[in-house]
């Protein structure tokens, strides 16, 4: 009894391993290859669910069925007119041929790596056929919309044949042949970023700076030529403000003094002896004062009034 006991569980357990060998599970976001002795078997798995294989003799590899990102290294790489830039690309792809896949880069690891050498080398291929202008821009813009303020922003103006989304376009249907090759298929390439080298940066960098202070110097001397415009209005403004106030006054002091003469006039005319002595009495107003001694004859005309005086 024990003896046979021992052997059914012996038998249980060799089935209980010929079953966990022989069983796998897909799942939904997987395709699976089987390899026996390190071939490919059969056709690749790419529905979800419970699977049979040979155990221990079969081997399953699974491949991502979802879309992966591949992110390439900055490049250093020189555009047509000799401009050194960094370029960061990136990359989406997803695996549609598992067995080609497999053939060809056995697992993810290789297909990162070969990523590497066809994305960048056809980002390198066409960035030198390229000027600066055509990786910067995307569209032609009408000249009277921009304002440009020194050389490097110059380049803005320039006319483009192609443009960085159409030589993005050449990157990927270039790299898209040479993946399919391998059973991927690639779905975008883009550019992360442009930019100059960081020798080349300062260079512009201190192109720009020059460029904005001649502006604000330009800027800082029509300043000082208006105000030395509206200084120039205001003291013309002021002098012939004055002039006229000084005009006018004048023509008013005329007119009182020729009032005053006038009145003079007719106190004369009515009383001659009575004039005589006001104009008298403003002589001596102005010609005495406590300090002054005066020596007169006695048939002075400042004494005339005296001598008569009731």
């Amino acid at each position: 009894m024990n003896i046979r006991s021992i052997a059914l569980g012996i038998v249980s357990l060799v089935v209980l391993i010929l079953l966990a060998s022989s069983l796998y599970v897909v799942n939904e976001t997987e395709q699976v290859i089987i390899t026996q002795f390190g071939e490919p078997v059969g056709d690749p798995v790419i529905t979800p669910g419970l699977k049979i294989k040979v155990p221990f003799f079969q081997t399953v590899n699974r491949f991502d069925k979802r879309f992966l990102a591949w992110d390439g290294e900055r490049n250093e790489i020189p555009t047509k007119d000799k401009r050194y830039i960094w370029v960061d690309t990136y990359a989406r792809w997803r695996i549609v041929d598992p067995l080609l896949f497999f053939q060809r880069l056995r697992d993810e690891m290789g297909a990162q790596s070969r990523l590497d050498d066809i994305i960048d080398g056809e980002t390198r291929t066409s960035v030198a056929k390229n000027e600066l202008v055509e990786m910067i821009r995307s569209t032609n813009r009408p000249p009277e919309d921009i304002q440009v303020d020194s050389e490097e922003e110059a380049v803005i103006l320039k006319e483009i044949d192609k443009g960085r989304d159409q030589i993005v376009q050449e990157i990927f249907t270039e790299a898209s042949k040479k993946v399919k090759e391998l059973g991927i298929e690639l779905l975008d390439v883009q550019f992360k970023r442009i930019n100059y080298i960081e020798s080349v940066q300062k260079d512009v960098f201190d192109r720009m700076i020059a460029e904005r202070q001649r502006i604000a110097e330009r800027f800082r001397s029509e300043g000082q030529g208006e105000a030395a415009r509206i200084r120039g209005e205001r003291e013309r403004d002021l002098k012939r403000i004055q002039s006229e106030a000084y005009r006018q006054a004048q023509e008013i002091r005329g007119k009182a003094d020729g009032e005053a003469t006038k009145i003079y006039a007719e106190a004369y005319n009515r009383d001659p002896a009575f004039y005589a002595f006001m104009k008298s009495l403003e002589t001596y107003e102005k010609t005495v004062d406590p300090q002054t001694t005066f020596v007169l004859t006695t048939n002075s005309d400042l004494l005339r009034f005296m001598k008569n005086a009731p």
